[in-house]
């Protein structure tokens, strides 16, 4: 195998983007003044078996596009003995343009910088074009302290089972700060029609202890690899709130594939403090409304496997009943009252009755349309040599210029990193051809 790692990094010019679109809220944002956890990422990579390219997609809102780049380009200027590609806005544009020439240009919000299912998608487009042929997706707020960390990835991938199922996918699983890989969630009164930890928990212990490659019903977005024969067919769904690893495990059973867990696969996941758990809340109430109208709309669509709550317990089917909006409403009212952050609250259940179900209805059939064009963009993309070349000469030559702004007495290396036998000396020519 030749796994690429790719890292989404997101980044505000704010602790919270108050305003931004239900799509480009995240759970997590690193302020453009601060370091972030990024390079504590990516230093704990550093000793990790067969490690090779790394790309890291900046995400960051409009007016800090070229700031937040640098900021990531220093970053990984810092770890010179690592291949870090550093993918942000101008190595979007020099994608689009190219795909506008093959006449695949009209994904711009499908396939974009902004959203969890359009990034990785980003993702999924920029391993095609270097020619990789597995992805291994980690969130940039997480620790990796295992050497076999690659190599326990690819395990299985690729291959057939005893009963001759292709394993195309597969996630791991997160440690927490106390070690642990269960929910810390509370067994509280005002969680009552809110059952989330408690169903994970009951969920990953029963696959903890059966054989160490079994179906999952859950994915960790920062322990996920895919392979070339999934990615190549399936994209990741841009309208999705949060919540994009595991819709896309719903999304591969849908269109008759699934994804494994591997119980020797294992991470830290060390995420700053939450602002605003309400406001989180908020971003589940689009996410499970969506996931619902969606699976139910997947029901009209015949060529497609339907998907039953009840083939998806302890987790996640109870959350996409009939009966969810109601222990949404319910579940927001009773926190309002038990929690801080009542405000959020109280208008995270105005949202489950007005805008989040305008959102689902009107969105829950796009998918399966940018699905139907997905296989075709990714069969032009792949090993796009013209590409390839632009994307490899745009990172050398900002890699460069910071190093040259720095005071670097020595030029880069050539041999830092280079695809398909691409010449780094040639690069800046080609760059100049695709942008006529």
């Amino acid at each position: 195998m030749n796994p690429v790692i790719i890292i989404p990094t997101f980044i505000t010019a704010r602790r919270r983007r108050e305003g931004s679109s239900v799509v480009t809220t995240y759970d997590h944002t690193t302020p453009i003044n601060q370091q972030g956890e990024l390079l504590r990422c990516l230093t704990s990579l550093r000793n990790v078996r067969g490690l090779g390219q790394i790309i890291v997609l900046v995400s960051a809102e409009r007016s800090i596009e070229e700031a937040a780049v640098e900021k990531v380009q220093a970053l990984a200027d810092e770890l010179p003995d690592m291949h870090i590609m550093v993918f942000g806005a101008p190595e979007l544009a020099l994608l689009r343009q190219r795909m506008e020439q093959l006449n695949i240009g009209q994904l711009s919000r499908e396939i974009d910088l902004n959203g969890y299912g359009a990034v990785r998608n980003v993702g999924l487009v920029v391993a095609h074009v270097l020619g990789f042929n597995a992805v291994v997706f980690l969130d940039d707020d997480e620790v990796i302290d295992d050497e076999d960390f690659l190599q326990k990835a690819m395990y299985g991938l690729g291959k057939l089972t005893q009963n001759g199922i292709p394993i195309l996918a597969k996630t791991g699983y997160y440690l927490n700060a106390r070690g642990s890989y269960l929910s810390s969630w509370e067994d509280k009164w005002y969680n009552r029609f809110w059952q989330q930890g408690r169903a994970f928990n009951a969920w990953i212990s029963k696959a903890m202890r059966g054989p160490r490659l079994s179906r999952s019903n859950h994915v960790c977005g920062g322990c996920l690899a895919i392979h070339r024969d999934a990615f190549s067919r399936l994209s990741f769904d841009p309208w999705i709130t949060r919540g994009e690893d595991l819709d896309y495990m719903l999304d591969l059973r849908m269109y008759g594939s699934d994804i494994w867990f591997d119980n020797q696969w294992k991470l830290h996941h060390l995420p700053p403090q939450t602002p605003s758990e309400g406001n989180r809340f908020r971003q589940d109430i689009f996410r499970w409304l969506y996931e619902y109208r969606k699976v139910e709309y997947s029901r009209a669509l015949i060529d497609l496997q339907q998907i039953k709550p009840s083939s998806l317990e302890p987790y996640p089917g109870p959350f996409l009943e009939p009966g969810i909006l109601r222990r949404i409403r319910l579940t927001a009212f009773l926190r309002s009252f038990g929690r801080p952050d009542k405000k959020a609250y109280r208008q995270a259940a105005k949202a489950a009755t007005g805008e989040a179900r305008t959102y689902a209805d009107r969105n829950c059939a796009k998918y399966f349309e940018f699905q139907y064009t997905w296989p075709e963009v990714m069969a032009r993309l792949e090993g796009d040599a013209v590409l390839s070349a632009a994307l490899l000469s745009s990172s050398l030559q900002r890699s460069a210029l910071f190093q040259a702004q720095a005071g670097a007495q020595e030029q880069i290396s050539p041999s830092v990193p280079a695809w398909k036998g691409i010449d780094p000396g040639q690069t800046s020519e080609i760059r100049l051809n695709l942008a006529e």
